[in-house]
């Protein structure tokens, strides 16, 4: 239910100027967290790393985002959630010049981690935000905002990223986000109202729906998809760059054609979501897995590549989508500790996922890493099966 924030202490264009800052805020911190992805190579060569130590900088901002996603709602529980948001985006801000100026990899860990909190305190209190700051006839239409953020940064980081790397250089591409998010600071301290937090649950209720044996297989299919999607997707470029053999211009291009899919995804998901939801939680990590696996043998011709990636843009961008449709059905009486929980496992499979694949980057090659990504992806399907498991009782 949602809970109104007092129409006397904010107009109408105030709560959806407070939306569009927290879209902003969504944006700006899946941007910070993914940019790495086009700049791995840079990076790498800047910080006198491998390709795969690099990857870790995804990896670390993960495993401190599961840690955040768990304890800030007991943490924060106290502080009016205007100022918890603010120094979210005030921590993202430390990350950035952090990398920016960053002169050894341990530097790097450091920022990354900084930014993992802000990205699990994030997402960890973002339903339950805009769920106070509208009415509940107007929720529906405010998380889309929210996620249109979302889409917009993940359709354009990696490939604005890889092309301004080439210009200005990787810790340019950082310090061209700081006055973004200066601004975007300055915009949730003004529209975002006095928000006294309501909805405060302790960490041991997010655990507790683990007890619950779907919630438990889900959870489960939940870090086994995202962890064989990340564990292509961080490494991409060396892809692109090895196989392929493509100039920035051109990965640019991939990268964006695979973000722009992302849309087509997420519309072409949604609209059969209700009808089809347990066959394409089970179908889409195949297709996905399918897709990885037939990158491999047309790696070196480049129109093959392309057509390849936009289907495996659009297919990866409708995963989230059904899962966010699976937590509305199969957690209806506790949705914010199931949004917690899910944050949770899906930056511990970002972490997991990362790591696996610049372990088997260094040690084998490139498509090591697809071929494991694209393993733990039929994992997912063989435990979400016909849906059985991941249904509710109730």
């Amino acid at each position: 239910m949602s809970t109104l924030i007092n129409q006397a202490a904010a107009s109408r264009r105030q709560v959806w100027g407070a939306v569009a800052s927290t879209a902003m805020c969504a944006a700006m911190l899946i941007a910070s967290e993914f940019m790495p992805v086009s700049l791995l190579t840079p990076i790498a060569s800047d910080l006198r790393a491998s390709v795969g130590m690099a990857g870790q900088a995804i990896s670390i901002s993960g495993l401190f985002a599961v840690v955040t996603s768990l304890l800030i709602p007991s943490v924060t529980g106290r502080f009016n959630r205007r100022y918890v948001l603010a120094s979210l985006a005030a921590l993202m801000l430390v990350s950035l010049i952090l990398i920016a100026e960053a002169g050894s990899f341990a530097t790097l860990m450091v920022a990354r981690a900084l930014l993992g909190v802000a990205v699990g305190g994030f997402w960890s209190l973002a339903t339950a935000t805009i769920m106070q700051l509208v009415s509940e006839e107007s929720v529906p239409k405010a998380l889309g905002g929210l996620y249109t953020g979302n889409a917009v940064a993940t359709a354009f980081a990696a490939p604005i990223g890889s092309y301004l790397g080439s210009i200005i250089g990787w810790r340019g591409v950082f310090w061209a986000l700081v006055p973004i998010v200066v601004v975007n600071f300055v915009l949730l301290l003004i529209t975002v109202p006095s928000m006294p937090d309501r909805t405060q649950q302790p960490s041991g209720n997010v655990l507790s729906l683990l007890r619950r044996s779907h919630v438990a297989f889900a959870m489960l299919a939940v870090m086994l998809t995202f962890g064989g999607a990340f564990a292509v997707f961080t490494y991409f470029r060396p892809f692109f760059e090895t196989y392929t053999h493509v100039g920035v211009s051109a990965l640019s291009l991939l990268l964006l054609g695979m973000g722009l899919a992302g849309f087509a995804g997420t519309y072409g998901a949604s609209a059969v979501m209700n009808k089809r939801l347990y066959e394409l939680m089970m179908w889409l990590p195949v297709a996905l897995a399918g897709v990885t696996l037939a990158l491999l043998p047309v790696g070196h011709n480049l129109e093959a590549v392309a057509v390849l990636v936009i289907a495996w843009g659009a297919i990866n961008a409708a995963i989230p989508v059904a899962w966010s449709t699976w937590l509305s059905k199969a957690v209806k009486d506790k949705p914010e500790s199931g949004g917690g929980l899910m944050v949770a496992s899906i930056q511990l499979s970002i972490m997991l996922g990362a790591e696996l694949g610049g372990t088997l980057l260094d040690r084998f090659s490139v498509g090591a890493a697809f071929l494991g990504g694209a393993a733990l992806l039929i994992l997912s399907a063989i435990v979400i099966g016909g849906g059985k498991r991941v249904q509710s009782d109730a």
